[in-house]
């Protein structure tokens, strides 16, 4: 048994077993309850802290991240506008010098073009004058090179006339002597007052080549320049006593003379058909069976070499002539040479020139498109970060818990206890 007394009424009484046990068992079940009633008010107590300080270091990490965006932002935001001044500038730069160089490579190539221009007229000018000039010079040479010899021709003429009525008289005297002693004698009486110092007039006497021809005539100027040979062959009928031969005869032996001993001109002196008219006319020119061969009398011995020295001796002026002019040809063909060599020499300049200057234009327009691609892009990460900064600036706590119903209780329960 156990006693208990009564702290109100001072009163003692005894419980059994039973008894105490159940008043004891009142007393903690009170007890705990109290206790849990206060640990479960210290827990509340310390989640609402716990809560507190969880949303003041949410909110105080969320406005530092938006701060350190902002500042991110504002950063970029004035890198990226200096990059685009200076990208503008750049571009404005590049526009002012392809303008400048455009302009600069058109002066330089119009400044030349009018040089050549200018050069090109002064030379035709001049040259047109010397051209005008040779011109004139050679019609007045030409002018009195026809008046002399329709001179000569006129005397020509008269010394075939006078020869004409000298051919009986001569045709005796000749009886008594070779046709080729003639000519000889009639040329050596001619030499010392007709012909210069160069002339050779001897028999031909080299039969090396299988025959020969009768005398070879030829002549050389100061400059000891042969400007005429001739081959003569004499043939006098008188002479020949046998059968009676043509002049025809002996044309093709005496060309192959003339080519075997070099000499430019052949002529055959004759006695042959005497009642032949057309040899007894004058001078006969046989070129159309030989070239440069002629057929004359003894009469026309010394008129044949005087026309053919003569012609040679203006065909030396002429030849003359026609080197000097060739000469002036061949230099106004080297002016036209070195100018076309000039012409192409400047057309290949200016085309690489053109080339690179395109080529720099390309690369120009390359690097133009380069950066208007990077300003693309960089407009393009401009427009990002601005709709990254217009998200930033559309976050709520409604969005952050939309999903999250633990953040969306922790949120509530910390607007009820504001």
């Amino acid at each position: 048994m156990n006693e208990i007394k009564c702290p109100h009424c001072q009163k003692t009484f005894n419980l059994d077993d039973a008894g105490y046990a159940d008043i004891l068992k009142q007393v903690r079940n009170h007890e705990f309850e109290i206790e849990l009633e206060k640990r479960e008010k210290e827990l509340e107590r310390q989640r609402q802290d716990a809560l507190k300080l969880a949303d003041a270091q949410a909110n105080e990490k969320l406005q530092a991240a938006l701060r350190t965006k902002d500042a991110e932002l504002a950063e970029l935001r004035s890198k990226v506008g200096a990059e685009v001044s200076e990208l503008r500038a750049q571009l404005s730069t590049f526009e002012l010098q392809k303008t400048l160089a455009v302009k600069e490579a058109v002066s330089a190539l119009e400044q030349d073009k009018n040089k050549l221009a200018a050069a090109l007229d002064t030379e035709k000018k001049l040259k047109d004058m010397e051209l005008l000039s040779q011109k004139t010079a050679l019609e007045e040479k030409l002018r009195s090179e026809v008046e002399r010899k329709n001179d000569e021709l006129r005397l020509k003429d008269e010394a075939i006339e006078r020869l004409r009525d000298f051919k009986a008289r001569l045709s005796t005297k000749m009886l008594g002597e070779t046709l080729e002693q003639h000519c000889e004698i009639e040329f050596n009486k001619l030499r010392p007052t007709a012909f210069n110092k160069n002339v050779y007039f001897e028999k031909d006497n080299d039969a090396s080549g299988g025959t020969k021809g009768d005398y070879i005539y030829k002549e050389a100027d100061d400059n000891n320049t042969e400007f005429i040979s001739i081959m003569f062959e004499m043939k006098n009928e008188q002479e020949d006593g046998g059968a009676k031969k043509k002049n025809e005869d002996f044309f093709k032996k005496l060309h192959e003379d003339r080519l075997k001993k070099g000499c430019e001109y052949a002529v055959l002196v004759s006695m042959l058909e005497p009642e032949n008219e057309l040899y007894n006319a004058g001078i006969v020119d046989v070129s159309y069976r030989y070239p440069k061969m002629y057929v004359v009398r003894p009469q026309a011995f010394i008129p044949i070499i005087t026309l053919l020295r003569n012609a040679a001796l203006n065909s030396l002026q002429y030849r003359t002539e026609l080197e000097l002019v060739k000469a002036q040809n061949i230099d106004v063909t080297n002016f036209e040479e070195r100018l076309n060599q000039f012409k192409n020499g400047f057309s290949r300049n200016y085309q690489l020139a053109s080339d690179k200057f395109q080529a720099a234009i390309k690369d120009i327009d390359k690097s133009i498109a380069a950066l208007m691609k990077v300003k693309e892009n960089l407009i393009g990460s401009e427009n990002n970060l601005r709709l990254a900064n217009d998200k930033a600036d559309e976050i709520t706590i409604k969005k952050l818990t939309h999903g999250n119903p633990t953040m969306k209780q922790k949120f509530d329960e910390l607007g009820k206890m504001d």
